[in-house]
């Protein structure tokens, strides 16, 4: 199973969890305007020569410029979490999204491709709008990650997202069952994120049954006000998550 982590910006930060276990180290292109970031290379190149896989999600939209970002960094794979939801033109939103992927698709065969689909909090998730999506971006994809949209399925402001426009680092789970049908829907392997945490990795991962899961804000270290640190880790926590997400794994095994 796939355990993957969120935001590994610098070769301390992979450093400190990359012998616990974790399988797959995501770091993320911020800015458009200021897109070469050398820590990050460094970082990359770090989990790389461990045998470990990078994912690298570029937090704009312009295929010249992301072409650039992937010559540049050459991960592993590339992460698209663009949000859907919200937009005043959702259908022409998601065949401008479509083409970028494709174009890049074509540009790097070589480079696996994820592609975030966005659920909705538990209870507000469409399972119609969900499996759309995922028929609609399976072909150019070889992984989906399940990520927390904060917006409902049947529209809302972009803002409401942390990062606007984008899916990811909301520390709330998503509908479950609606991630669970997608699992068993999907053609392709899918990765649990959305909240996940050492605390619910088992329940989750015993729930969905994704091929891996993902965490970021729940294995964030703390800070005085109790809030989590953005892209400082928590060495303890990540080690608890690699144990429940393997005992599950584990569990699993004895019952299948």
């Amino acid at each position: 199973m796939i355990i993957q982590v969120y935001e590994i910006q610098t070769p301390d930060e992979a450093d400190k969890i990359i012998d616990l276990g974790v399988t797959n180290f995501g770091s993320v292109v911020l800015s458009q305007a200021d897109w070469r970031v050398p820590l990050i290379h460094e970082t990359i190149r770090r989990i790389q020569s461990c045998g470990l896989r990078s994912s690298l999600i570029p937090l704009f939209q312009d295929t010249g410029v992301i072409s650039r970002v992937l010559d540049y960094y050459a991960p592993d794979i590339v992460h698209f979490c663009d949000a859907f939801i919200g937009t005043h033109d959702a259908e022409s939103n998601v065949s401008r999204l479509l083409d970028v992927q494709q174009r890049i698709r074509a540009k790097y065969p070589e480079m696996a491709m994820m592609r975030t689909i966005p659920i909705s909090r538990p209870g507000l998730a469409d399972p119609s709008h969900v499996m759309t999506l995922a028929d609609t971006f399976e072909p150019v994809s070889d992984f989906f990650l399940i990520d927390t949209v904060m917006a409902e399925a049947n529209g809302g402001a972009m803002s409401s997202e942390p990062v606007e426009g984008f899916v990811g680092i909301t520390g709330k789970i998503c509908d479950w069952n609606v991630a669970a049908a997608l699992v068993d829907h999907a053609k392709i392997p899918v990765i649990l994120a959305g909240g996940i945490s050492p605390e619910n990795a088992y329940a989750a991962v015993h729930h969905v049954r994704p091929a891996g899961i993902d965490s970021c804000t729940g294995t964030n270290a703390l800070g005085v006000d109790g809030l989590p640190i953005r892209f400082q880790k928590d060495r303890r926590k990540v080690h608890r998550l690699v144990q429940e997400t393997r005992r599950a794994e584990q569990a699993l095994a004895r019952v299948s």
